[in-house]
């Protein structure tokens, strides 16, 4: 048993929470965009923004994956998710929080960002931890949820403390956004200074460095460890598959995930932000929903540490994925016809499916050796 497993986990959470906490407090504070923007449709068009340039970027560095270090990867996904949100602030300390097409537009180019960088940091961050323990990738997970809750959680306390002042949901924006920020900062900071000199990380890079690759030698170097220096490691050297072989071998893994998401993107934020109605709740209406959602999807990637519970069955898997999509007339149904209980019960229902089936997909995946 190596030391500084639990530790290990707990930056790996921290990291997770840094790599989408950008995105969550973006989707939390539409309801301000819905005031300063309330022409342009924020939660749609933001999300439509933002995924085009994540899943491009995805596809740029998975092609060329062997020639991009992981260590320059992962860091420069990180600062320019700082930047971006830092940006996201200034424009509205800047312009005082007023709207305009201008406005929309810059904040538009900063969510393309996100984006970009959210293929950095996901992509090489799940491929980093890929080469080391199951528990790391399922604290990551586990950490993506988190930031949705953390940020939920903050919205709703800093949209309580300022709902009864003057511009107060401004205010309560603008300290939200800020906090944010100094997230990314941590997070910079865990992955450069600290994950890297663990001792269970360092002999899980040295063992993916025998075993072949290529993108862990800026990792190994900023700890003082050349790539060659393999004695503690006894496993036989493997064969790795290339990208093609890996995506035939896990093609139905490729497909859950697909369905996963395109399921809840299509529901989650716009149609929670538009298409739910007015109830009781007023204005705190879609902040609860997201607060519902994101609280449930991180509930759900805690079940499969239950291993009586987990979906491994590979057929199972994909059949409980796509199943999901029955939820799109429970949806329209309830938002025409059905009042604000039963939506909030949907909506910790396809929450908490997000999380369980993600871990079970993600953590089900076998390693790419031949």
């Amino acid at each position: 048993e190596f030391q500084g497993k639990l530790t290990a986990m707990l930056v790996c959470w921290f990291l997770g929470l840094g790599a989408l906490v950008s995105w969550n407090s973006m989707l939390t504070i539409s309801d301000y965009y819905y005031e300063v923007f309330p022409k342009y449709h924020p939660s749609r068009v933001l999300t439509l923004v933002y995924q085009p340039f994540a899943l491009g970027t995805m596809v740029i560095l998975t092609y060329n994956e062997a020639r991009v270090d992981t260590r320059i990867r992962n860091l420069f996904g990180y600062i320019l998710f700082c930047l971006s949100t830092l940006g996201i602030l200034l424009i509205d300390v800047g312009t005082s929080g007023k709207g305009g097409i201008a406005n929309y537009i810059g904040i538009c180019v900063l969510v393309a960002a996100f984006g970009i960088a959210d293929a950095f940091v996901q992509g090489g961050m799940i491929g980093d931890l890929s080469f080391m323990s199951p528990e790391f990738i399922q604290s990551f997970i586990a950490g993506l949820a988190a930031s949705g809750a953390l940020t939920s959680g903050l919205r709703l306390m800093t949209k309580a403390a300022f709902d009864k002042q003057r511009n107060g949901l401004r205010k309560g924006v603008v300290l939200f956004l800020l906090i944010s920020t100094v997230f990314q900062l941590v997070c910079i900071f865990l992955y450069a200074f600290v994950f890297g000199k663990l001792s269970i990380v360092k002999y899980f890079r040295k063992k993916a460095a025998f075993e072949g690759s290529k993108t862990v030698s800026a990792d190994l170097a900023a700890v003082g460890i050349h790539p060659s220096d393999t004695t503690t490691v006894k496993e036989i050297k493997c064969e790795r598959l290339t990208n093609k072989e890996l995506l035939f071998r896990n093609i139905d893994y490729a497909l859950d995930i697909y369905a996963i998401y395109v399921l809840t993107l299509s529901i989650f934020p716009g149609f929670l932000y538009e298409n739910t109605g007015a109830h009781q709740l007023g204005s705190w209406y879609p902040v609860v929903l997201i607060a519902m959602y994101n609280v449930f999807d991180l509930i759900g990637r805690y079940i499969p540490l239950i291993n009586s519970i987990k979906l491994e069955h590979r057929y199972g898997l994909m059949i409980a994925c796509f199943a999901r999509f029955f939820l799109v007339p429970c949806f329209y149904f309830t938002a025409k016809y059905g009042d604000q209980g039963w939506m909030l019960f949907l909506v910790s229902f396809l929450g908490i499916s997000n999380g369980y089936l993600t871990v079970c997909v993600l953590t089900g995946a076998p390693k790419g050796y031949k």
